[in-house]
């Protein structure tokens, strides 16, 4: 480990927390909204009752919100504790860092203004996210959170100006909370990043199999935001097909390094590993059945 690995390793570091840290901001503000302005009475009322109904309204939510990975985590144990389905709140959490208008047109100019690799990313990430929320419905019917006893709010008894109170009291709290585990997941990726050589996951990756599982790696390894993400897949047009770009944009932008930190603070492990195998088998399936 010489000096200049050092360096480079924290110019990294330093580039994913100045990426990531806007966007947690913005996810525990509204976590702190949606805990003291929202109460169970108004998500129970909002939520259709009907799981599948529940999980599109979700996804629906997910299209026009605009989220990183990790800044979209506390916003959904937020939600889970309020008392919105698993299913829905995990769609949710996998909708919005990808299907969002920003994530969109940030690849159709990546790629050279094609609606192809659009269509591509979009449908797959959407077929993905119905996957797994058909699959946790059955298999989980807890909420899966780590610390399952949530502070109740009794909103009637607030003035409004304890609610903006509590709200930024809560933001800070939550910050503070699922900060530590987005430096520890920046730390993570940076190190692999410097210390893991890219041209070894080349030279694996040559077969259509193979090409989408280690472009796939590569998403997990680099942590990249979603709103910037394609313009590095682009770079490698010339190495991969376009299954393994596709498979590279969807998957990165579901899971890596940091938000798996974040996740493992938040839910428990188990759920976790579940839920990063599922998303990583229905990815590859798809990619490698639907795109040349």
């Amino acid at each position: 480990m010489n000096v200049q690995a050092l360096l480079q390793m924290n110019t990294i570091f330093i580039s994913i927390l100045i990426e990531s840290l806007p966007f947690i901001l913005l996810g525990v503000l509204i976590s702190g909204i949606i805990q003291m302005f929202v109460s169970e009475e108004m998500i129970a009322k909002i939520i259709p009752k009907n799981p599948i109904l529940s999980v599109l309204s979700a996804i629906g939510a997910g299209v026009f919100f605009l989220a990183c990975e990790c800044g979209i985590v506390p916003i959904t144990r937020r939600l889970i504790a309020k008392g919105v389905p698993l299913s829905a709140a995990i769609a949710f959490m996998l909708s919005a860092p990808i299907l969002n208008p920003i994530v969109l047109f940030s690849t159709y100019i990546a790629f050279g203004n094609s609606w192809s690799m659009v269509f591509y990313r979009g449908g797959i990430a959407f077929a993905v996210v119905l996957i797994i929320a058909c699959i946790l419905s059955f298999q989980f019917k807890t909420n899966q959170l780590k610390h399952e006893q949530i502070e109740h709010i009794h909103h009637h008894k607030l003035t409004f100006k304890g609610k903006i109170i509590g709200m930024f009291k809560h933001s800070i709290e939550e910050f503070f909370s699922v900060g530590k585990y987005l430096i520890i997941g920046a730390l993570l990726a940076a190190a692999i990043q410097t210390f893991l050589k890219t041209s070894l996951l080349l030279e694996i990756g040559q077969g259509k199999l193979s090409g989408n599982a280690v472009m796939m790696a590569l998403s997990y390894v680099m942590s990249l935001c979603s709103q910037a993400d394609a313009f590095v897949a682009s770079s490698f047009r010339s190495t991969f097909s376009p299954s393994s770009l596709v498979a590279f944009l969807v998957f990165g932008a579901m899971f890596d390094i940091k938000n798996t930190i974040m996740l493992l603070g938040t839910f428990k492990t188990k759920f976790v590993l579940c839920l990063m195998a599922y998303i990583f088998i229905s990815v590859l399936g798809l990619t490698l059945l639907f795109i040349s």
